[in-house]
């Protein structure tokens, strides 16, 4: 053997001592590191106690599994109640905290739909989609008067509370809304707050003109959009219902008139972040 072959067989045990390792590691790699996963969590239902539990236990999930890199929030929701929408908009902050979150909204994102959707670091929404109707509605209670058979401590044990009280509560949960808009939407907002917080509920074709959301697109589209912020490439799209144990809802959140008709008005009185739609009109 020549000094010039035993120069290159020394050269590839070299190569192949330096290889061995390299190959064993990227196939322990490919076994034990999960492959990157966009989370997709649905709200497609008002947002009350049943779906705001199951909404939080996909948060939840979302922030303590590692592999769920970006989440993508689905919502076709026309609201709900305050203290529910609150809930899951301070848990959607816990999670901003470690990963993007991206909207795609499918029919429509109103009133505590919305509120969501600003939280969250891009929105998408169809030319079709409802958006918007900022703002908050409330039931004042009745004007306080005397029942003959019933005995009360004070003149609002029965009522709660005086009816203006109702007023200035509605209104700071306002101000707390358009500020949670302006905080998310920040700069993108193109109309003045007169427009943006009239209450009023936009088709997606004018809310990308007046900043209410950032593009047109599906969920394919959220999903790239996700893995784009979260840096990741060849990514699973998982819905985290069924890792998360999501249960079936259990609850009626809309009325029911007496032949069983769902009416779009809440069961209960009480202070909403909700779109109400106007009944159609009987000629």
């Amino acid at each position: 053997m020549s000094d010039a072959d035993v120069r290159w067989e020394r050269i590839r045990n070299i190569l192949l001592w330096l290889a061995i390792p390299l190959i064993v590691g990227l196939l322990l790699a490919s076994t034990i590191v999960p492959q990157p996963i966009i989370g997709v969590i649905r709200l497609e239902d008002a947002i009350y106690t049943y779906s705001a539990k199951n909404t939080i236990k996909q948060i939840q999930y979302a922030i303590d599994h590692p592999e769920v890199r970006a989440v993508m929030l689905v919502i076709d929701s026309p609201g709900g109640t305050v203290v529910d929408t609150e809930t899951v908009y301070m848990e959607l902050t816990r999670l901003r905290e470690k990963k993007p979150v991206v909207t795609v909204v499918n029919g429509m994102s109103a009133s505590g739909g919305y509120y969501l959707s600003v939280n969250t670091d891009y929105i998408f929404a169809k030319p079709t989609s409802m958006v918007g109707n900022i703002g908050v509605i409330g039931y004042l209670p009745p004007a306080p008067f005397v029942i003959e058979d019933i005995i009360t401590t004070g003149p609002y044990k029965l009522w709660g509370a005086p009816r203006d009280s109702d007023m200035r509560q509605v209104e700071m949960m306002k101000q707390g809304f358009f500020q949670a808009v302006k905080l998310g939407r920040g700069d993108k907002l193109t109309a003045e707050d007169s427009v943006t917080f009239s209450g009023q509920i936009w088709s997606g074709m004018d809310g990308l003109k007046l900043g209410i959301i950032d593009a047109f697109g599906t969920e394919t589209d959220g999903a790239k959009k996700a893995a784009e912020l979260a840096k990741v490439a060849n990514y699973e799209v998982l819905d985290l219902a069924e890792p998360a144990g999501v249960e079936l809802y259990s609850g009626i959140f809309f009325f029911q008139s007496p032949d069983g008709m769902q009416m779009p008005y809440p069961n209960e009185a009480g202070i909403y972040m909700l779109y109400i739609p106007p009944l159609p009109v009987k000629q």
